[in-house]
């Protein structure tokens, strides 16, 4: 292959992860699919005997990531940033969690990240908008929710993997659910601890962090729904769905609306 086939290959590869075509969009879309795939089986293995069966899917989830990672990596226009970055170094744990495991799955939870970035992503965000009327109208109150439960299922997964085969209580991923939301809503029942210094400061996060999503939540959920449409004047993002002129300068505007309640 030429140096230019290459650089060819490169730009159509990442027209993938960044473009606005119909083959992106259904990209985007099994890379979300297969995240969601795969903590699902994350969370269904945590109620099993680990045996090789098992062992042998994550090994081959593992592979699958890898190639993945391997391959936004090469396409990335700063490949360096990319691997540094958050996401880079979540996805780097996870393939080592999942191919050279050291504590059992280990840092393999972190691949509920993957499925953090995919949605925050700026391509994803405007495909969702475009796909989905209703995620545009209530985009800030479904945003701050699935931050809320992927905080929730990544505070899970680090009690169930801290906790588990130490405290006869932390047994599967339910167990941990439930000591996570009856902390995060401060209910505390009691009939569940963690057990150490690391448990309580676990314990202490999911206090201080969880509770502030939680907030967050309710605030966008009270507050009246806004769209957003940044002024062609003086940039303000957030005005009424109904709205005729910006509040802030008084330019007209011209909201998409698709006529729904």
């Amino acid at each position: 292959m030429t140096q230019s086939d290459n650089r060819t290959l490169r730009i159509r590869i990442r027209a993938l992860y960044e473009g606005s075509s119909a083959a992106a969009d259904r990209f985007r879309y099994g890379l979300l699919l297969f995240d969601l795939a795969t903590v699902g089986f994350l969370v269904a293995t945590s109620f099993l005997a680990r045996g090789w069966e098992t062992e042998s899917i994550d090994t081959v989830i593992g592979l699958l990531i890898l190639a993945e990672v391997a391959i936004r990596f090469w396409t990335a226009s700063s490949p360096r940033r990319e691997i540094v970055s958050l996401w880079g170094l979540a996805d780097i744990a996870v393939v080592a969690s999942l191919l050279a495991p050291i504590w059992g799955e280990g840092l393999a939870f972190l691949r509920v990240l993957r499925i953090f970035r995919v949605l925050h992503s700026r391509e994803t965000l405007v495909q969702l908008r475009h796909d989905f009327p209703r995620f545009r109208r209530q985009e800030t109150t479904i945003r701050a929710a699935i931050n809320l439960l992927i905080f929730i299922f990544l505070m899970t997964a680090l009690v169930y993997e801290t906790q588990s085969g130490v405290n006869d209580k932390i047994t599967n991923y339910v167990d941990a659910l439930y000591f996570t939301v009856t902390t995060l809503s401060t209910t505390g029942y009691g009939d569940v601890t963690l057990i150490g210094h690391t448990g309580k400061l676990i314990s202490v996060g999911i206090m201080i962090f969880g509770i502030s999503l939680f907030l967050r939540l309710v605030q966008v959920m009270l507050r009246p729904a806004k769209a957003v449409f940044p002024c062609p004047t003086c940039g303000l993002r957030r005005h009424d769905h109904d709205a005729v002129h910006c509040k802030a300068c008084g330019t007209i505007l011209n909201i998409p609306d698709d006529g729904l309640d």
